[in-house]
């Protein structure tokens, strides 16, 4: 029973392999798709015109030579440049002797674009910054607690002069994160553009994600500044508080010291209500809650 269930199998297999190899032999019409690449530049230039990615061929040929070209390796149609510059108009059609690949046991219907134009100039390279484009969701009392970190942060961009000229900077594709709540860090990609090149295509984007949070700072010394010397100033009172947010790592290694208060004579003369409001210099990556009190009253001795 089971030699005979083999032997049908083998028979099936066999005459299915015999209808596609007559089927095949016949002559059928196709459409392939196949990148559009130009080559031949003079050295130093290229081209920044939109041309289309690929072009898209109607072929007749026998079915064992289309399914070749549908599943092979070739996937360029090559137009040459043939080493000059300025506007260029190429007809396809008589760019197929350049693509043999395409030619072989098959007839061409049809070519679409039929025709491109282009323009070819010199490229031009210059260093520009590079900004990101990130969309960021955090889980909830989590944020940035400090810069983005770029790297590199430039790049030096080659590409036609009529493109490179205006460049000033070089923005990254669209990256969206979500749910964060640590450190990340991530690479993104610079935009692809015809003529375009980069010495750098990856960029590192550092993302110091932490837990936001207030902390108090008390006895901050408030300083008057620009004193004459036959003045003195006393403050009532000579010290504030100051509370600030800002991620925990970077506040749980912050102290009294690395805070600023201050005021200026100028300021205490020029005021109408008897009290000032200090200036507040904080350390890096913090904003400023509030400081207590707001205000601080003065006395002016002379000598």
């Amino acid at each position: 029973m089971r030699k005979k269930l083999y032997i049908f199998i083998a028979a099936v297999i066999f005459a299915i392999i015999f209808w596609g190899s007559i089927s095949l032999s016949d002559s059928y019409y196709a459409n392939i798709d196949v990148a559009l690449k130009l080559v031949d530049f003079p050295d130093g230039y290229t081209t920044g015109s939109n041309l289309p990615d690929n072009v898209s061929i109607k072929l007749k040929g026998e079915g064992w030579k289309l399914v070749t070209l549908n599943i092979g390796a070739e996937s360029e149609y090559r137009v040459s440049v043939e080493s000059d510059s300025g506007l260029k108009y190429m007809n396809l059609y008589n760019k197929l002797a350049d693509n043999r690949w395409i030619l072989s046991d098959t007839e061409i219907i049809d070519i679409k674009p039929d025709t491109i134009a282009f323009f070819v100039e010199r490229i031009v390279s210059r260093k520009v910054p590079v900004l990101t484009d990130l969309s960021l969701e955090f889980k909830p009392g989590y944020g940035l607690a400090g810069n983005i970190v770029v790297a590199p942060d430039s790049v030096t961009v080659a590409g036609p002069l009529s493109m490179s000229k205006n460049l000033k900077e070089i923005t990254t594709i669209k990256k969206s994160l979500s749910s964060l709540d640590n450190k990340k860090v991530v690479n993104v990609n610079l935009p692809k553009t015809t003529g375009i090149t980069y010495n750098n295509n990856v960029i590192e984007v550092v993302l110091d994600v932490q837990r936001i949070v207030d902390k108090q700072f008390d006895d901050i010394p408030v300083d008057v500044l620009d004193v004459p010397q036959d003045i003195s100033v006393v403050l009532l009172p000579n010290t504030v508080v100051c509370s600030v947010r800002g991620g925990v790592n970077v506040l749980g290694n912050l102290n009294e010291d690395q805070f600023k208060a201050y005021l200026f004579y100028s300021d205490i003369i020029s005021d109408t209500l008897g009290s000032v409001i200090p200036y507040v210099e904080l350390p890096e990556n913090t904003s400023l809650m509030f400081i207590k009190p707001e205000r601080v009253r003065y006395i002016i001795k002379t000598f």
